[in-house]
Formats: C-alpha cells, sequence, structure tokens
C-alpha cells in the first residue's frame, strides 16, 4: 500500500513539536480559525489551514484510523493543508492548555485529572476507545489474578503514572490499598515474566500481547469490566477551541470517522502493512531513537494489536449511534470511575458531545463502519 509523498514530512516528531510550539499563538488564533474557511472568500468549499493533533502514543496500530485519514486524502477533502501528527508518548493536557496544538488524543483519566486538580479548560468531544485498555495482566501459572478480590495478597506491578487509576481499582472494588504490595515498574513486563511480580498493570492491545507472544498463558483482569469503565484515545480541546471552531472540528472529526472506517473494512494485512510504513516513518524522523527503543515493528503483535483494540472501539452503542459517540450512561460510568480515583468532575465539566451527535444527525450514513 503507497504512502504520501510527504509522509516523513507529516510523520516528524521533536522538530515538529518545537515548531509548533514557537508558533502557537499563530495556529492557535489564525491557522484553525472559522475565519480561514474558504467560504469566507466567496468559495464553497473550506480551508481550515494546518492543525496539529498529540498522539498519546508512539505511532503505531494504535492510530491506523489516523494513517487512513492520511492515505485516503480524508483530511486532504474535509479542507485541511495539512494535519500535524505528533507522536507520544504524551497526554496533551500541557500541549492542548500552551496552544501547541489542536487537539490530542488522550484520556478521560489525564483530562479529568487535569479539570479537577487545576480548573484546566478542557473538553472530551469523542472518544475512539469506548473501553479502557488497563488490564492486570497475570501469568496463568503464576499470579492468575481473576477477579479483583484475587488481587489481595498479591504483589502487583504498577508505573508511577498509573498510580492514581490502580488506586480507582481498588477502590471500585472495596479492596484497602494495604491489602495489596505495589512496586514501581516501568512499561517493560519482564518484572512479570521473571516471576519478580504477580500482576503487572498493562494495556490489553500492549503489553498483554507481549508476554502472550513470549510463550506464557496469560491472564487480564480487564479494568472496563471491573468497576472502572472509562473511555481512551479521546479527542480533546480546549473550551476555547471548541467555542472558536465547531465547523473545523466537525471536519476534522468526519475525517477521523471514515479513517477509522477504513480500519474496520480493509484486510488486517493491509492494515499492518500501512502501519508500518507510518512507523518506519516516524523512526526514521525520530531524534530520540524510536526504533532503537522499541524496535522494529513487529507484524504479528501489530495484526493482534489491531484485533484488540477493535474490541474497545466497537459495542453495541458504536454499531448503533456511530464511531466515537459517547452515550450518557458511559459518560456517567467514566465520571464515577475518575471519583474513585480521587478526581471529582461532573459530565458537563468533562464532555460535550454536540459536534459528533451533529454529525451522525447530518450524515447517518457515517454510522456504517463495520463491513
Amino acid at each position: 500500500m503507497a504512502v504520501h509523498s510527504n509522509l516523513k514530512r507529516r510523520a516528524r516528531l521533536g522538530t515538529v513539536a518545537a515548531a509548533v510550539a514557537a508558533s502557537a499563538l499563530i495556529l492557535g488564533g489564525c491557522a484553525g480559525s472559522e475565519t480561514s474557511t474558504g467560504g469566507a472568500e466567496g468559495t464553497d468549499e473550506a480551508s481550515y489551514g494546518e492543525i496539529s493533533v498529540q498522539y498519546s502514543w508512539i505511532k503505531n496500530e494504535e492510530f491506523a484510523g489516523e494513517f487512513y485519514a492520511y492515505e485516503n486524502g480524508y483530511y486532504d477533502e474535509a479542507g485541511f493543508d495539512e494535519v500535524i501528527g505528533i507522536s507520544g508518548p504524551d497526554t496533551g493536557v500541557a500541549k492542548l492548555l500552551s496552544g501547541s496544538v489542536q487537539v490530542a488524543l488522550s484520556d478521560a483519566a489525564s483530562i479529568g485529572a487535569a479539570i479537577a486538580e487545576q480548573e484546566a479548560p478542557l473538553k472530551i468531544i469523542g472518544a475512539t476507545f469506548q473501553k479502557n485498555p488497563f488490564t492486570i495482566l497475570s501469568l496463568a501459572d503464576g499470579g492468575d489474578i481473576q477477579s479483583p478480590e484475587d488481587l489481595v495478597g498479591k504483589t502487583i506491578g504498577v508505573q508511577d503514572s498509573n498510580a492514581s487509576v490502580f488506586a480507582a481499582l481498588l477502590n471500585a472494588n472495596g479492596i484497602d490499598e494495604g491489602d495489596v504490595t505495589v512496586v514501581p515498574v516501568d512499561f517493560d513486563p519482564t518484572p512479570l515474566m521473571n516471576g519478580e511480580v504477580d500482576g503487572f498493570m498493562a494495556y490489553l492491545t500492549n503489553e498483554a500481547l507481549t508476554v502472550e507472544l513470549a510463550g506464557y498463558d496469560i491472564t487480564n483482569l480487564s479494568y472496563a469490566d471491573n468497576g472502572v469503565p472509562y473511555v481512551a484515545e479521546t479527542f480533546s480541546v480546549t473550551d476555547q477551541y471548541l467555542a472558536e471552531n465547531p465547523e473545523l472540528l466537525k471536519a476534522f472529526l468526519i475525517a477521523e470517522i471514515k479513517g477509522w472506517t477504513d480500519v474496520f473494512q480493509e484486510s488486517t494485512e493491509d492494515t499492518v502493512s500501512l502501519v508500518e510504513e507510518y512507523y518506519n516513518a516516524a523512526a526514521a524522523e525520530s531524534e530520540e531513537g524510536l526504533e532503537a527503543i522499541f524496535g522494529a515493528l513487529d507484524p504479528e503483535k501489530t495484526a493482534l494489536g489491531l484485533e484488540a483494540e477493535k474490541l474497545l472501539i466497537s459495542t453495541e452503542e458504536t454499531e448503533a449511534n456511530g464511531l466515537f459517540t459517547i452515550s450518557d450512561e458511559l459518560k456517567q460510568q467514566t465520571v464515577d470511575s475518575l471519583a474513585a480515583a480521587g478526581w471529582e468532575v461532573s459530565v458537563e465539566d468533562l464532555f460535550d458531545t454536540t459536534i459528533i451527535d451533529e454529525i451522525y444527525a447530518e450524515m447517518p450514513e457515517l454510522k456504517d463502519y463495520l463491513p
């Protein structure tokens, strides 16, 4: 599958972040504003200029829909001169607030924490993942943690950045923190495979697959199915940007819907090939040595990751209402999950899904993402 000739320009990492940060006021106030539409100049087509989007993670299968939006021209036809996708890992909160990016693919915990702790003027306007991908990963012949109660008396490896979300899992299931031994780990699941911990806080779409592909029988205790359901890979923006650019964001989300529809309708083999192209381009441009840190993209793991994330994206609600929609029930479940982690926010504080609802009211055919 061919990749645009300007792929490397779109995939750039550190240099883009610096350049965008330096021109934050220009991008935030002009390039993405409603006044940049072609309609203001007497044409029928909108022209939204250039926007920057912060990805939550490195450019892998988590952003396959974005890669299709580039590859198949959906951003172009939506009226964007360029959509700059910036590799993570990054929650995007600081960059949204500084104006150096206009949209962040983040998560409800990061956005909710910023609102609760900093009164950050942020909103989630849609969500790719209807279920958060966190799990407590264990070995079937080791900790074999099948239920929240099985956490009692166990040693669990938890990353510092995920400590609050792990606490939410305990709180939601009435487990005292003193009944579990928590040890700090990074994102490499080797301590689990070496038997240093009984359980490991992981992603269903990432570390769980790494351990399984290494030949271990695994057990997953999914957060979403055990009292901590909240949305992730959220399209997040500032209140001001949302108020000033509703048509731009509508055009952007339509392009995203089309891109993610292709993920469901194209073959896994084709999608893996596309992801590999974008990953390799990002690795070539990375000053941080992306491939040296994460290695070459593993096609087998990428294919499994795609299938795992489809289960997080496609639910009965999205099949009925469309990709990225968030039901009232799921919004409430999300804020309840955040409360269990100590972050008190209201549904109105965290969400504004007016635009995504308008899209499907105007274009109901976009709901048909399944083949």
